[in-house]
């Protein structure tokens, strides 16, 4: 199994490389893309299968002992996130393929796309805090190209603004590193963990505030998420798509795994849960404001990663399920939502809401398509987003936190509200206005509308990942236990510090320079199949 762990950073920057080879023939750039794609899902489903099995698995390159070598480490909370995200990938990828703009017409989407793909996988699997920050570099890099294709002035502008953030979330993350380094004389997550433990309280808490910060701009939480309303819209549906399902995700996942891992119980509880309050309550009070689909759907990405915060502020195993299980439905459902504002704005020739209307009869199945994921994201049962709300609710109640009880179901009641604007403005109520104040012609986009809503390579990969949404609310009792037992895995860090680390963290200040200091990660996997267990994990006093 610690041979697969490589595959799937490997393969999809391969594949890139591939691809440009063969630019001349986008067929075959195709055929590369979706079929290393493809692979990804069956390499990280064995992964996933075979950590939950057994445990978590790490794996060095070139044989060089953690903490000094380069480290891979799959728990179940990465592996899940793999699985989500490869699946996501390739379901975006055929999209593009079927959508005339973004990917017909510039020979290097293929290849950017494939790099992208390798910089999420490697941000799941990576081991120590330098390679974080290489695979999120690696992703952002192939994020600007692809934020910015097409380049009309409006995409421009908003990519500028993105990738100015991007380098000071990037730069703040080396001034991170490098204060951790200083303090601690390592960068790997395993000996981290203990290192971290033993500096003065003060160090500790000026080091998980940067870390927050630094991940919370890329993840787009309160104060911090200004930039993603104006950047994410203005690029092709596919990208936007991406971006907003996944890349925040990446920056969830990073909060997650340092402030479990690196910095268990650091930051004051009250504090997580302000931020947490404060970005639900903004983002969906920015939703409800717009009257451009695009830039609803976007603030709603940051609304929902306030819920993601909540679990990991109550720092208990039920807040923590509750949190990667949110974060799974959040990535399936955003990614479909957007997918199916893109087929919106090709039926209707735009995403603003006063130029649509009646395309519940027009394009019925862009209806059903909409209608699911969104029912979903409000928190309506019996679908996802209802047993994901709930477990944290719960979650929180159980901590006696209820003024995140009333402001998450507020913000639930309000997101539906939201919800319920595109629904009545793009597919109930008739169209109002079109360019010139009337409403648009039949043909506008050049042609006879389909009541398919779109291509079907447009239309089939939205529908998967709807029925993906319906699947994940018809087994949310397995995929709930399968939730418990990855926050089980963050909330015990004994066995992935063993998984990589082997006999223990190594003094490197003993070792005088023995570059192979650090015993060699265990052949087996370790720590695996535990049963959940209740209780507080070290929250924040």
């Amino acid at each position: 199994m610690r041979v697969l762990l490589p595959l799937p950073v490997l393969l999809p920057l391969a594949a890139a490389a591939v691809s440009i080879l063969v630019g001349r023939s986008r067929r075959w750039q195709r055929i590369v893309s979706i079929s290393t794609l493809t692979a990804v899902v069956g390499l990280a489903v064995a992964i996933l299968v075979e950590v939950d099995r057994d445990g978590i698995v790490a794996t060095q390159a070139g044989d060089w002992g953690a903490p000094l070598g380069i480290t891979l480490v799959a728990d179940r909370f990465s592996a899940v996130m793999l699985v989500v995200a490869s699946v996501v990938l390739l379901a975006v990828v055929i999209y593009a393929v079927g959508q005339p703009g973004a990917e017909r017409n510039h020979v290097g989407f293929q290849s950017v796309y494939l790099v992208l793909a390798a910089g999420v996988a490697a941000a799941f699997l990576t081991g120590d805090l330098f390679n974080l920050f290489v695979a999120i570099e690696m992703m952002l890099t192939a994020s600007y190209v692809l934020i910015t294709l097409g380049g009309r002035l409006d995409q421009v502008r908003a990519g500028m603004t993105y990738v100015v953030i991007s380098l000071v979330a990037s730069i703040l993350f080396l001034a991170a590193l490098a204060f951790t380094y200083s303090a601690t004389g390592t960068v790997n997550l395993a000996d981290l963990s203990g290192r971290i433990a033993e500096l003065p309280d003060g160090v500790q808490g000026g080091l998980a505030g940067l870390f927050l910060v630094v991940f919370g701009i890329k993840a787009g939480l309160f104060p911090l998420y200004f930039w993603l309303p104006d950047s994410y819209p203005t690029a092709p549906s596919p990208v936007t798509a991406i971006f907003a399902g996944l890349l925040t995700k990446v920056g969830v996942y990073a909060i997650i795994r340092t402030q479990t891992l690196l910095f268990p119980g650091v930051l004051p509880t009250w504090l997580v849960m302000a931020v947490a309050g404060a970005t639900m309550v903004v983002g969906v009070l920015g939703a409800i404001a717009q009257d451009d689909v695009k830039r609803l759907l976007s603030f709603h990405i940051i609304s929902h990663i306030g819920y993601m915060l909540m679990g990991l502020g109550l720092a208990t195993v039920a807040g923590l399920a509750g949190a990667v299980f949110y974060t799974v439905h959040h990535i399936l459902v955003k990614t479909t939502l957007f997918l199916t504002g893109g087929l919106i704005e090709h039926h209707g020739g735009s995403s603003r809401l006063s130029r649509l209307g009646d395309m519940v009869r027009g394009a019925p199945l862009l209806a059903v398509l909409f209608l699911v994921p969104a029912l979903s994201l409000a928190g309506i049962p019996p679908m996802s987003g209802f047993v994901a709300k709930l477990s944290l609710v719960d979650a929180a109640a159980e901590e006696r936190q209820w003024a995140m009880v009333v402001v998450s179901v507020a913000v639930s009641l309000l997101t539906l509200f939201a919800l319920m604007k595109i629904w009545m403005g793009a597919f109930w109520a008739p169209v109002t206005e079109g360019e010139d104040g009337r409403p648009p012609a039949p043909d506008a986009r050049g042609g006879p509308r389909s009541r398919w809503g779109g291509p079907a390579l447009m239309v089939v990969p939205t529908v998967v990942l709807a029925l993906g949404t319906v699947v994940l609310g018809v087994l949310s009792g397995p995929l709930y236990d399968l939730s418990t037992r990855a926050a089980t895995d963050l909330v015990d860090p004994e066995p992935y510090v063993t998984a990589v680390l082997g006999d223990g963290p190594t003094d490197l200040a003993d070792d005088d320079g023995d570059a192979g200091g650090g015993g060699p990660a265990q052949d087996g996997p370790v720590g695996g199949g535990g049963p959940a267990q209740d209780g507080p994990a070290g929250g924040g006093g």
